[in-house]
């Protein structure tokens, strides 16, 4: 039985104002292509469909176009809400779409949809856990401690009946403890919604969504596929890939990728501003690519930006880099701030303003705190 996994599709996102629709739809193409390639007999789409819960109508159009040629295949798709999705709008019309071979995550009530394909091994169930919180899970089991991300997906999981002697393939879309971020992810303070791979050690296969960057999580059979397309600039020396899952006899489990090529690539170009605007530079690369630019000029140059989009059009970010800048850095240390946690900034405000670290208990404290105004 042959699998192919997806997720955070992001449909919608816009990239430094960028819309990336025309991207997401050729890369949709081209995963299409793929499926037929392989000749795949599911698609597992495990979370983060859209950019956001309120998605625009371009994009539930792209998706409803990529499910319907999906559907029209004969090929079943198995999809579940992420953090950024909706949890209620993905599972409108659930019921109605199963008829045709599309099985969407309904709103978790503790019931986690299981979905039995055979093949000449016997069979397997597919089952599609949504992403959830605590308070979600505290809600549904309001007898069970479920303080953490930890307990709340252990105690979802284990509330799955699946049958040992069978095949079992999982969709969640959490992060496991281990994983490598990218900045294009959200990062929730202190690490609070860490979940340990053991949770998942009753399945054959686990297909993960939330982290970007494609890459196994414990063991060979827990993995992140990763983005279809990048989404910041730290992914830009990534491969982006799909995952194809090929499932044997009980225990025997076959992982590949193929490789994806974008529309237009993410990437950066560094010198001075003479050198990225020789035409001996730029004909040697795709100026319709999505570009960041690092200037090493010692000056400014005066509307840096606009001049650099004559020749790349999609041109993101423009920064600097030289004694200035780095000067910069040292004393203010502002370019950093916004890749530290809430908990960290709080813990240098207060050492700042209290000449002495936290305690155990006072940091303890905080990251309940936060958790408790991230959840509401």
């Amino acid at each position: 039985m042959k699998l192919i996994h997806l997720s955070d599709l992001h449909i919608g996102k816009r990239v430094n104002e960028f819309s990336l629709l025309e991207d997401q739809r050729y890369i949709l193409e081209q995963i299409l292509a793929v499926i037929d390639q392989e000749q795949a007999d599911g698609v597992l789409i495990a979370g983060d469909i859209y950019d956001k819960p309120v998605p625009p109508a371009e994009a539930v159009q792209v998706f409803d176009d990529f499910l319907t040629r999906l559907a029209e295949r004969k090929i079943p798709v198995f999809a579940i809400s992420g953090n950024h999705d909706c949890a209620e709008r993905v599972a409108f019309g659930a019921r109605l779409m199963s008829g045709t071979g599309v099985y969407l995550s309904p709103v978790y009530d503790g019931k986690v949809t299981g979905i039995t394909l055979e093949d000449e091994y016997g069979e397997a169930v597919i089952w599609l856990l949504p992403f959830v919180k605590p308070a979600l899970v505290r809600h549904v089991f309001a007898d069970e401690e479920a303080g953490s991300y930890q307990e709340a997906v252990r105690i979802a999981v284990d509330h799955i009946a699946a049958e040992e002697e069978k095949r079992n393939v999982l969709l969640a879309h959490q992060f496991v403890t281990g994983a490598f971020r990218c900045e294009s992810e959200e990062i929730l303070v202190g690490g609070l919604d860490n979940v340990d791979v053991s949770v998942f050690d009753r399945f054959d296969y686990v297909a993960l969504g939330h982290i970007h960057s494609p890459q196994q999580v414990g063991r060979e059979t827990v993995r992140y596929c990763g983005t279809p397309l990048k989404y910041s600039f730290s992914e830009a020396e990534q491969e982006k890939s799909v995952t194809v899952v090929e499932l044997g006899k009980k225990g025997q489990v076959g992982i590949r990728t193929v490789p994806l090529r974008p529309l237009r690539d993410m990437r950066r170009i560094r010198g001075t501003y003479l050198e990225l605007t020789a035409l001996s530079f730029y004909q040697d690369t795709n100026r319709e690519d999505y570009i960041q630019a690092v200037l090493t000029d010692e000056e400014d140059v005066p509307d840096g930006l606009m001049k650099l989009r004559v020749i790349y059009p999609n041109l993101m970010k423009l920064e600097y880099d030289n004694q200035r800048t780095r000067d910069n850095r040292e004393i203010s240390g502002t370019c950093e701030a916004e890749q530290k946690s809430e908990l960290e900034l709080f813990e240098e405000f207060y050492e700042l303003q209290n000449n002495q670290p936290f305690s155990e208990r006072q940091r303890e404290f905080v990251m309940q705190l936060i958790q408790k105004i991230q959840e509401r």
